[in-house]
């Protein structure tokens, strides 16, 4: 079995001309498009990028609508099937290890045998699942609904975060991924918005009716609206390296519309006019009709095998970037998702005795949390990343992403602290909402920053960097919140959000040592053999 560097995949270790030199500076497309193929995803054009996006966003979005929406029903479900506590806030943390766990599946399949082909089936079985869902008549087959659904939207996961690299160029991940992070935060606070009243008019399920229909009229999207975005760029990568940093020529006159129908406002690396499309050395090739690209299958890779894929992510954990990514996103999801457990049991108990439609509206501050951070993470690092690189003679460097991450290191604990405060002092409703919102921030904003930074470093690799990511994130919040409520009852909200509070600011602090020493690690690590 013969293994690789990073280095004999990607030689830029992750630094990159970003911008052409001169007061006209432009964008320079990474990675670079394939001007002789206009089946290359980073040629189509803008509607259909976004539209297959789209779907992937909607699919995420109703995978988490479903699942953790239901936690306003909580107190209900726990009355009707005669539950405890514990065992009903299954429904949430069953579903939270499998959506990790599956990762491990999904990503090798995908990357064998197509992802168009893994979304088609799992957008299926996500319908499927909310059905069965909807007509449960135990407690038992309602878990095994959701643990059915989580494994079939686990399949976006990682898987959705990659198809941000497929689609768009490294100027764009930041805001895609944010918009992508959105869509999967916002199914737990929009969820459970919704669900509150929905339960408190109807019942519980209507909550799953709707989520069926939603999933059902995506999956006819996924089925007639979303190519194949896997693409081998390996050659291409190849023919059109990288010039030297101190290169003058570093630029050409070509832009983005020629590929995708865009505004014109970014060129092409100087070394892509190796392939131009009137070379007859590169002729074009002939474009898919909408039948051919409706195919589930694209073939398999003919360099590798499937069992070596399912190991391959593995290594790839000793990676700097990928351990703090995965970290630090395992406890900004496990926050967020510990408030989403334990607030119905507290509103809807004395002092407050709120209703679940009432219950419901904590969701509304974690919504502006998630747009707030995603907004942070994702359009402002990238406008702050693209203007570092001007001020570094247009090069970027992929540790700017985590310049930023000071701001959710100050927002979480202090909403940790107002919410732990909140309930054990019996304050105001609107000490547990600005805690739960302050807290919100941190699920979108640190996720966005550190996956999209671990793209610019393992562009190569970064889908199996992502499901490490993903993978791991979810098993370690499953480990946390399996314990929070018997942690909670013995210690008590204080000393168990400060204690979070802690935590969290230790993790986050690890960005500055890698924001340091970050383009040293990546050198160094840029030579471990260790991808397969």
């Amino acid at each position: 079995m013969h293994l690789h560097t990073l280095k004999e995949l990607d030689s830029t270790e992750g630094t990159v001309q970003l911008h052409s030199e001169g007061d006209d500076a432009h964008f320079i497309l990474h990675p670079t498009p394939n001007p002789n193929d206009p089946n290359d995803p980073l040629r189509w054009p803008r509607w259909k990028k976004h539209l297959c996006f789209g779907s992937v966003c909607a699919f995420t979005f109703f995978t988490n609508y479903a699942i953790g929406g239901l936690s306003p029903a909580f107190y209900l479900l726990s009355i009707e099937f005669e539950k405890s506590q514990t065992e009903v806030t299954g429904l949430l943390l069953w579903p939270i290890l499998v959506l990790g766990l599956f990762n491990f599946f999904w990503v090798p399949m995908a990357n064998y045998f197509g992802k168009r082909g893994v979304f088609v089936f799992a957008s299926l079985l996500l319908c499927l699942a909310y059905l069965w869902g909807a007509v449960a008549q135990s407690f038992e087959s309602l878990l095994w609904s959701n643990i059915i659904a989580a494994f079939a939207g686990s399949s976006t996961e990682a898987l959705g975060a990659a198809t941000v690299n497929d689609l768009y160029f490294l100027h764009e991940r930041g805001s895609m991924l944010g918009i992508y992070m959105n869509a999967i935060a916002g199914g737990n606070t929009v969820g459970p918005l919704i669900c509150g009243f929905v339960v408190t008019s109807l019942s519980w399920r209507w909550h799953k009716w709707m989520a069926f229909i939603f999933t059902a009229v995506n999956f006819v999207v996924v089925l007639l609206f979303c190519p194949e975005t896997r693409y081998d760029r390996s050659e291409l990568s190849q023919d059109s390296a990288t010039l030297p940093l101190n290169s003058k020529d570093s630029t050409t006159t070509p832009n983005e519309e020629s590929w995708t129908g865009a505004p014109a406002e970014k060129t092409l690396s100087a070394s892509s006019q190796e392939l131009t499309a009137d070379d007859p050395a590169f002729p074009q090739l002939p474009k898919k009709t909408w039948l051919q690209e409706l195919s589930l299958w694209s073939g398999v890779p003919k360099s590798t095998n499937l069992l070596t894929l399912f190991i391959r992510p593995f290594p790839l954990i000793l990676y700097p970037a990928v351990i703090f990514a995965f970290i630090s996103y395992a406890v900004s999801l496990a926050w967020v998702v510990a408030i989403n457990i334990l607030n119905s049991f507290v509103l809807q108990a004395p002092p407050y005795s709120w209703k679940p439609s009432i219950n419901g509206l904590i969701n509304i501050p974690g919504l502006i949390g998630n747009l707030l951070g995603a907004w942070l993470g994702g359009w402002v690092v990238d406008q702050y990343s693209n203007w570092r690189s001007k001020k570094n003679g247009g090069v970027f460097q992929p540790e700017t992403r985590l310049h930023l991450l000071w701001i959710p290191a100050i927002i979480v604990p202090a909403g940790c602290l107002a919410f732990g405060y909140g309930v054990a002092e019996e304050l105001h409703w609107t000490a547990l909402f600005f805690g739960y919102g302050m807290v919100a921030v941190g699920l979108t904003a640190v996720p966005v920053a550190t996956m999209t930074y671990v793209s610019d470093c393992y562009l190569p690799v970064n889908a199996d960097a992502l499901l490490l990511v993903n993978g791991l994130k979810n098993i370690v919040a499953f480990g946390f919140l399996y314990g929070v409520v018997p942690w909670i009852t013995e210690s008590g909200y204080v000393n168990a959000f400060g204690t979070q509070a802690g935590i969290y600011v230790l993790i986050l602090s690890l960005a500055i040592p890698l924001a340091v020493l970050g383009q040293r690690l990546r050198h160094v690590t840029g030579g471990w053999r260790i991808i397969l």
